[in-house]
């Protein structure tokens, strides 16, 4: 992850502006309070994360040929949200047609690779693919929930991320700020040991697609998508960053909301875009199957067709 990393997450994006005007007032008073030690750790503009209570590591492997590690939200005590294709270790369209996700382990509260173990780890009862995954390119309808075997505890250090509810379109204003985590490659392009994470500002769809227009193996960006451009020092997600939510802060409510899902990370230091699938779409989605009433939905339109199709 090429990252712009700050210290206490709450507490940043408690004071997060929400347009771009404000963030240039605020990033002098920020970049004050960082340390020296922590300049030198930089990857390209970035801090170092101390907690990201929502953030977990979805892990296949510790390698590229093992399907590696990325990122989650936790979005309630028993469901995790992340995109679809860190379920897959060959991660095209191509190569993942009829085949059946993995089943990923889960590591919550951590913030260094080596603390993911027997401790940190939350068991894995089942994976849900969105239906719609990858129908048309690599990039479309890039969600899966992941449903724990048990409900873990919150605390500062475990705790859900809420979902958009009505009227949380700030990803839909370009300049609004947004923080994201993980643990992808860096300036070096070597994987993070430890977790860190970007404040980034959303662009316009259209920027974001003109962007790519063209580009063989770029996403091309619909409704259900949204992007953000590269932060400080031209700070950016990387490889492996994928999964992760972009959270941003209603300033109307002062309330805290993943906005999207990180889909298209390989913005690195080439690409200025990075690529999210917005959540709100989904939510019908999100909520039926958290419900556990997925496998009702053919009897339930079954019952009411029978229902109408009677005379009385």
């Amino acid at each position: 992850m090429i990252w712009l990393s700050v210290g206490a997450l709450l507490a940043l994006v408690a004071c997060l502006p929400h347009t771009a005007t404000q963030h240039q007032g605020a990033k002098q008073s920020q970049v004050s309070e960082v340390s020296a030690h922590e300049r030198q750790r930089r990857m390209v503009g970035g801090l170092l994360a101390r907690s990201v209570p929502w953030h977990v590591m979805v892990y296949l492997g510790e390698g590229v040929f093992d399907g590696g590690f990325a990122g989650g939200a936790l979005i309630s005590d028993s469901w995790v949200l992340t995109a679809g294709r860190n379920l897959f270790i060959q991660r095209s369209r191509d190569a993942t047609r009829g085949k059946e996700p993995l089943i990923p382990k889960i590591y919550m509260r951590i913030t260094h690779r080596a603390h993911a173990d027997a401790s940190t780890e939350a068991a894995v009862d089942k994976v849900f693919l969105h239906p719609g995954f990858q129908n048309t390119s690599d990039w479309d309808n890039d969600l899966a929930l992941i449903r724990l075997k048990s409900p873990v505890t919150f605390s500062e250090s475990v705790m859900p991320v809420p979902l958009p509810e009505r009227g949380d379109d700030l990803e839909e204003t370009p300049g609004t700020l947004g923080l994201v985590a993980g643990w992808g490659w860096g300036r070096d392009f070597i994987q993070s040991d430890i977790l860190k994470f970007l404040k980034l500002p959303v662009v316009s769809r259209q920027q974001c697609q003109s962007g790519y227009q063209g580009k063989s193996g770029k996403p091309v960006v619909d409704d259900n998508m949204f992007c953000t451009g590269p932060g400080e020092d031209e700070a950016n997600v990387c490889f492996w960053d994928a999964g992760g939510a972009l959270a941003v802060l209603n300033p109307e409510q002062n309330r805290v909301y993943a906005a999207g899902i990180l889909s298209f990370d390989k913005s690195c230091a080439v690409e200025k875009y990075a690529v999210y699938t917005k959540i709100s779409p989904y939510l019908p989605w999100i909520h039926e199957v958290m419900r556990g009433d997925e496998d009702y939905a053919s009897q339930r339109s079954s019952a009411l067709a029978r229902m109408f199709s009677r005379r009385f």
